[in-house]
């Protein structure tokens, strides 16, 4: 089971670094809960997705179809 990622709570929010810009279709139930942890960690929800997709890819192991 993977590890949980830790999020620090920053005291202002960054604004935009140069990242490239696309479109995902994300449920709406989701956006809600990010919105909350938004709020609650004082970071931006674009800063939000980016670590918890870095984090995905890094904790990734691709199988072979059985």
């Amino acid at each position: 089971m993977a590890k949980k990622l830790e999020i620090t709570k920053r005291s202002k929010i960054k604004g935009d670094d140069g990242y490239k810009v696309f479109s995902v279709r994300i449920k709406e139930e989701t956006v809600e809960k990010l919105e909350a942890l938004s709020v609650e960690t004082n970071r931006s929800r674009n800063e939000l997705i980016n670590l918890m997709l870095e984090f995905g890819i890094d904790n990734c192991e691709v199988k072979e179809s059985e």
